[in-house]
């Protein structure tokens, strides 16, 4: 039986320009209606809440903030060291197959104190002046840390297409960047969307951590309340309740790309 190798004639499983561009428009408002609808039922609580509600919402969007940036550094690195983990040549495979075990090895906490107390001096040390602020290094761990993730979504995304596939898109002339980004990376796409999406969930929920090197994202904002008005049940439930919105908003819109997808692949 011959395989083929998928043509332009196929349809992308990538949902078009234009199909992404409103459903990123579509993801924008509907953030933004959200944080104004958390801004106004904040403000309309008791105390400690609505005297503090701006507190509040500053620190939903430092989050939101966060793992955009973050997502989309971490998808990047995802591709790139899960690529890199499916090579054959040794000298390729084994620096990615380093950052994944170290990276998935320590914790989440351990590697944000590390990369804001700790990276600055050891770069310099090297003649690398760099200063790093409390939301990059934040950025820089989470990034990191959701990529060595996303690495290993990739490279089993990867090695469940046919091998088949490879090695007609090479009989036909095509080298292996061009077999990967045309053949195969396409055709993995709707295999690695799903999991892809609970890392970007996971991430939003990760993001309390930065909390740790002070950055005002939602649970330090949470913990100043509860500190200044010594009543932590209703500061939590009310941290835990706006975490919830927005990971319910996220995961609206990310349903939506996987179906996009799916449709997309048939």
């Amino acid at each position: 039986m011959t395989t083929k190798v998928p043509t332009g004639r196929t349809s992308s499983p990538v949902p078009g320009f234009g199909s992404l561009i409103l459903w990123l428009l579509g993801a924008v408002l509907a953030f933004v209606a959200l944080f104004f609808v958390i801004t106004f039922i904040l403000r309309q609580m008791p105390d400690p809440i609505g005297p503090r509600a701006s507190l509040f919402v500053q620190g939903a969007q430092m989050t939101v903030q966060l793992t955009v940036v973050a997502g989309l550094i971490g998808l990047v690195v995802g591709v790139i060291a899960g690529i890199m983990k499916t090579s054959e040549n040794l000298f390729v495979r084994a620096p990615a197959s380093f950052f994944i075990w170290l990276i998935r090895g320590t914790p989440l906490l351990v590697q944000i104190l590390f990369v804001y107390n700790a990276l600055p001096p050891l770069l310099q040390s090297a003649g690398i002046k760099l200063e790093l602020n409390e939301f990059w290094s934040a950025v820089i761990a989470l990034a990191l840390n959701v990529g060595a993730y996303n690495a290993e979504v990739i490279r089993a995304g990867i090695q469940a297409i046919p091998r088949g596939q490879t090695e007609a898109a090479r009989s036909l002339g095509l080298s292996g960047a061009q077999t990967m980004l045309s053949v195969v990376l396409p055709q993995a796409l709707r295999v690695v969307v799903p999991p892809l999406v609970n890392n970007l969930v996971a991430l939003l929920k990760d993001s309390s951590l930065a909390s740790s090197i002070a950055l005002l994202e939602l649970t330090l904002a949470g913990s100043r309340v509860s500190s200044e008005s010594f009543q932590p049940i209703p500061v939590l439930t009310t941290v835990a309740v706006v975490y919830l919105a927005l990971t319910t908003v996220m995961t609206l819109f990310t349903d939506q790309m996987e179906k996009r997808v799916k449709i997309a692949t048939r």
